[in-house]
Parts: structure tokens; C-alpha cells; sequence
């Protein structure tokens, strides 16, 4: 039998910090999703001045990082590549923003935020991945 370590609530507030403080510094108003690897949520914040949809989006990203065992952006390239059947696959946000969260080798879930610039979210998700090394 395999064995694979869990996000528990100490983790999950690790991550949340780390990408609260990232987003809080550059001043965006984001809001920050984190879930196990089977795609369901764990914490949820969402920052003063981010739209609600953020909320939705958000989970959705890091439900594809966490789901696909690779960060959003890559489906967002294969769409923007021409690959454009994709965006009727279920479950999945092909939005960059989701970075997966990699304990051992193993995916135990990942972040995923929403709320400014793609590439500013995946940075702040990023941030709180790195929360845990």
C-alpha cells in the first residue's frame, strides 16, 4: 500500500499567509483558494476590493491544478495554441492561476487566485506553494 502526506489546517494557513502577504504587498485585491488533491476546498479568502466572482474562479483554478497535477496555465496555452476543443473538457478552468502543490513527488492539492493579472495570480499562488519548503 501507498502511504502520501495531507494538507492539514497548520499547512493550509501556512499557504494562505504567504499569498496574502504577496498579494497585500504589490496592493492586489485577490481572492486565494486552496484544496486537496482531489479538488476540494479546504480555505477560501478573498481579499477587500475583489470582485465575488473572484471566489469562483479562484476554486476553479486550483481545482484544475489540483485535478490535472500541473499548474492551470498549461491548458490556458494549449487553447491559446490552437487546441481550442479543450475548452469544452469538464472540470477544468483553462485559466493561468492554479499551481499545484508537490509534497514528495505526490500533488496534496494546490492554490489557485483570481482577481488581477494572470500572471500575477499564478505569482501569488506560487508564493504560497513555496510557503511550505
Amino acid at each position: 500500500m501507498n502511504s502520501k502526506a495531507v494538507l492539514s489546517q497548520k499547512e493550509v494557513g501556512l499557504i494562505l499567509a504567504a499569498a496574502r502577504s504577496e498579494a497585500q504587498l504589490n496592493q492586489w485585491n485577490v481572492c486565494i483558494a486552496v484544496v486537496d488533491d482531489g479538488g476540494h476546498p479546504l480555505a477560501l479568502e478573498r481579499l477587500d476590493g475583489c470582485a465575488p466572482i473572484g471566489a469562483y474562479i479562484a476554486t476553479e483554478k486550483a481545482r484544475t491544478s489540483a485535478l490535472g497535477r500541473r499548474e492551470s496555465k498549461g491548458y490556458e496555452e494549449m487553447v491559446n495554441g490552437g487546441r481550442s476543443a479543450f475548452l469544452s473538457a469538464p472540470l477544468v478552468t483553462s485559466l493561468e492561476g492554479g499551481v499545484p502543490i508537490v509534497v514528495e513527488g505526490q500533488v496534496v492539492g494546490a492554490v489557485g487566485v483570481s482577481g488581477v493579472k494572470a500572471d500575477q495570480d499564478a505569482q501569488i499562488a506560487a508564493a504560497g506553494v513555496r510557503a511550505l519548503n
